[in-house]
């Protein structure tokens, strides 16, 4: 007697047509004089046989299986291959002109907001400053109007800016702090240009919105015919070397915490106060440039470069080296006034010490890193 088995067996993996079940047939031949439980000596029992074909069976789909896979994750691969990350495309693009372009966007994009808050506090400070000094004939400026008005617009100036540029608004001080390693040269160009554009088109507005019989001196620095142009670059000098020195100590991290727009105003007005009957209290080149180019009119005008020029240098050099000398070596000073190391934030501050980082940085924040130096 012969037993027939008919047994399917499925392929592993996902139903697909192409994948249809597969059929096994096994037999077994039974004596016909031996009892059901009891087998022919020699002979492979009907269990022996159904787990000799399921492993066949499952040998037979996995074998088979095997290939799709591999197959689909080299079509993953390739995928992948064809579609970088976007953090490598610029990498990818031939000469590197990717990775240029996104280094000049992001240069652009951490300097233009500096240049920008520097443009706009010397123009403000110019319209208000320079306005107040204006000659009504119904109301003649006083020297303390015109003083406090500088210092209100000052102080306004400075709390605006400070957190984007540091707020110089003031070539003077924008050198005081090249002199002292705080910012690098290549900065310190771009902040004196964009002061002194901002200055001119500060005094252009004014000029604009002037009646032309008040406008016509526009507030120019002059020196007072009793003063020799000796005496007027003295007071200038000492007139900015205060500030300088003010500037530097409401905004030294070091020193006690305050409110640096209210200090640097007062000192402007104090200036101010002293300076009017000397030279019209310049302590700003910018303040003396932008009337100058649109009057045109540049009588004595560098009295109002070298007096104030040389007491911002001097103010540097006496805090950053006498009164509060810092720990920077040559090298870190040389690095800092070519750009290639970092500053801190706070203005006053020293080098930014080295951070040990346990894992390497992505591209995309070492560009930020060198946005930042620039």
């Amino acid at each position: 007697m012969t037993l027939r088995l008919d047994l399917g067996l499925a392929k592993s993996g996902p139903d697909h047509p192409r994948n249809p079940p597969r059929r096994f047939q096994l037999s077994a031949q039974r004596h016909p004089h031996i009892p059901p439980h009891q087998h022919i000596p020699g002979d492979t029992s009907v269990v022996e046989e159904l787990q000799v074909g399921a492993r066949e069976a499952s040998t037979e789909s996995k074998s088979q299986s095997q290939p799709e896979t591999q197959r689909s994750r080299e079509e993953a691969s390739k995928q992948s291959r064809k579609e970088p990350r976007h953090q490598d495309m610029d990498a990818a693009e031939p000469g590197g002109r990717g990775w240029a372009g996104m280094l000049v966007c992001r240069l652009w994009k951490a300097i233009s907001r500096a240049l920008f808050a520097e443009f706009l506090a010397t123009g403000l400070y110019v319209f208000f400053g320079v306005g107040s000094a204006m000659r009504w004939p119904t109301a003649l400026p006083s020297v303390l109007q015109i003083a406090i008005t500088f210092n209100l617009v000052t102080a306004m100036a400075v709390q605006v800016t400070w957190k984007a540029s540091g707020a110089h608004a003031n070539p003077a001080v924008t050198l005081a702090f090249l002199v002292g390693s705080h910012i690098s040269l290549p900065r310190a160009v771009a902040y004196v240009a964009a002061q002194l554009v901002g200055a001119t088109v500060g005094a252009a507005l004014l000029y604009g919105v002037m009646p032309g019989d008040i406008r016509e001196t526009l507030g120019i620095n002059v020196v007072r015919n009793s003063v020799s142009n000796g005496q007027a670059v003295a007071v200038e000098l000492l007139l900015t070397l205060q500030l300088v020195l003010c500037v530097f100590a409401s905004t030294d991290s070091r020193q006690t915490s305050g409110s640096p727009a209210t200090m640097i105003g007062i000192s402007v007005a104090l200036g101010h106060l002293i300076g009017i009957h000397f030279t019209g209290c310049s302590m700003n080149p910018a303040r003396s440039f932008g009337p100058a180019v649109i009057i045109g009119k540049f009588t004595v005008h560098w009295v109002f470069w070298v007096g104030p020029l040389t007491g911002a240098l001097l103010a540097s050099l006496i805090y950053n080296f006498i009164l509060f000398p810092d720990t920077k070596t040559l090298t870190q000073r040389l690095a800092i006034l070519t750009g290639t190391a970092e500053v801190g934030t706070g203005r006053g501050t020293g080098v930014e010490p080295p951070k040990k980082e346990s894992q390497p940085r992505s591209g995309a924040v070492e560009m930020e890193s060198v946005c930042e130096t620039a």
